[in-house]
């Protein structure tokens, strides 16, 4: 546990005030995050505002060096489903074609029917499709292995979240059509256009040095604490959280498991969703990003929580409805907003009413699920109400 602020960056107070953010308020959203780390059991947090395609806030705090990164998780998701609709822009995928007339492999028991467009709203009926580490070092295998994959549901029918098997499919569909490596594909498409030289997936081995290594932290939940927020009584302690310890080793950092790998600043996780809201670099086509960013296409209860799960092409919307806080964003950012969070409390979303875009990435793993839920909400709350005077809310 630390108590060091290890970097605060700031714009220069002209600028917050022509965007109508007061100073203040943004260090009230350090000092916050700060007396999380005071109180245990955090390593280290980073934090990031950005507005109108500019950084006004990047905080490191904790145990962590000032330039360092972290592993996203699945917060990575956004920008390899973002690879995907250039694709689709340019005709080279369908959205409505099936993933077996690209891969194969791919059409083997009942999967044939499997489109594009379920596998990034999770509606594909595999969410637990086994790819771990004796098959994911090379795409023979890993299609080898998909061929295996068995469905559990009718594709289209039910929403359940795809944590891991869904992105494997869209990396080898990028790899398929493209005949180039996806981590370079997704460099190329997305990354290096707009200016993203931190955000990595498949990191070098010599250029992992600056990745903080994540850690389990905390103590899970008592039998009390489960039931009075989730009604019953329910065992978390075993929430399978070791498995995620294998994100710290360099091999599988190079390898760059698609949906859940991800490393970067919190900065360019903000400077991303900052070119989703204002397309700056033209990389995607109007109907393209409303697909991708404003329009919720799946209304399925997600069975994690009982809420709609309100997915797009790759993010989740916020929307109107009275469980739209438990989507992640918190409730002062406004119906519009989007983004996607990762496990262990990484936060990221954007809100288009606002310009407004939020990153908090930790290394801390926390066993309490709650505890971090809680401190993802605060720091939301904070972040989404920063210019609700300056846009009339």
């Amino acid at each position: 546990m630390s108590t060091d602020v290890a970097s605060i960056t700031l714009a220069s107070d002209s600028r917050l005030e022509s965007l109508g953010v007061t100073a203040e308020a943004l260090l009230g959203l350090v000092e916050r995050a700060q007396r999380e780390l005071n109180a245990g059991p955090l390593p280290s947090v980073q934090i990031a505002i950005a507005c109108d395609g500019e950084i006004l806030l990047s905080a490191t705090l904790g145990n962590a060096a000032a330039s360092s990164r972290y592993c996203m998780y699945s917060c990575i998701k956004p920008m390899v489903s973002a690879a995907i609709w250039r694709l689709i822009d340019s005709n080279t995928l369908d959205l409505s074609q099936s993933v077996s007339h690209y891969l194969p492999e791919f059409a083997t028991n009942g999967k044939e029917v499997v489109t594009l467009e379920q596998v990034l709203c999770h509606t594909a009926g595999f969410p637990h499709a086994p790819m771990g580490p004796r098959h994911w070092w090379d795409s023979a295998t890993r299609r080898q292995r998909m061929a295996e994959w068995r469905l559990n549901w009718e594709p289209g029918s039910h929403f359940e979240y795809h944590a891991t098997s869904g992105h494997w499919v869209l990396a080898e569909l990028i790899q398929e059509v493209l005949q180039q490596d996806f981590r370079v594909a997704l460099r190329e498409l997305v990354l290096d256009p707009i200016g993203l030289p931190r955000l990595e997936l498949g990191v070098p081995a010599d250029r992992q040095d600056d990745i903080n290594q994540v850690m389990i932290v905390g103590e899970t939940p008592t039998p009390e604490e489960v039931e009075a927020v989730l009604g019953s009584a329910m065992d978390l302690s075993e929430l399978g959280h070791d498995i995620l310890l294998r994100y710290n080793e360099p091999r599988v950092l190079e390898l760059g498991v698609p949906g859940a790998a991800g490393v970067s600043t919190a900065a360019d996780v903000t400077l991303f969703y900052q070119e989703l809201l204002t397309n700056s670099h033209h990389l995607w086509s109007a109907d393209m990003l409303h697909m991708g960013c404003r329009e919720a296409r799946v209304a399925h209860l997600d069975p994690s929580n009982g809420v709609p799960a309100n997915r797009s092409l790759g993010l989740v919307i916020k929307g109107n409805d009275e469980q739209a806080p438990r989507r992640g964003m918190g409730s002062t950012c406004s119906p519009q907003s989007f983004g996607h969070n990762g496990v262990g409390g990484q936060v990221a979303w954007c809100d288009p009413q606002s310009g407004v875009s939020f990153c908090l990435l930790g290394n801390g793993l926390d066993a309490n699920p709650f505890r971090a839920a809680r401190f993802g909400r605060s720091m939301s709350n904070r972040a989404g109400a920063l210019r609700r005077n300056a846009i009339g809310q």
